[in-house]
């Protein structure tokens, strides 16, 4: 296995399960990076090498705090680039 960085898996589906709430958030590619690069650099990363530290890792994100964080991250990320798309959409609020 390589080396992977946990956080950014959660926060990529967290991101998906998310998204759905915001059907007026454009969504592209553009902004769907700025989000997850946005929640991400506040975020703190969570590396592993093996399948068990995987699994470890996963479950301790899952926690009601740690998911908490996650989430208040992405929402704050759907909010600042709604109002700011760097792709051309017009900008919303959320």
């Amino acid at each position: 296995m390589a080396v992977t960085n946990v956080t950014f898996e959660v926060v990529q589906r967290e991101y998906r399960s998310l998204r759905d709430g915001f059907p007026k958030f454009c969504g592209c590619d553009t902004c769907r990076g700025d989000v997850l690069v946005y929640a991400l650099n506040r975020l703190a990363p969570h590396y592993v090498a093996t399948r068990q530290g995987e699994i470890l890792t996963e479950l301790s994100l899952a926690s009601d705090q740690e998911k908490a964080k996650l989430d208040v991250a992405l929402l704050e990320g759907f909010r600042k680039v709604a109002l700011a798309p760097r792709c051309g959409a017009k900008p919303s609020q959320l």
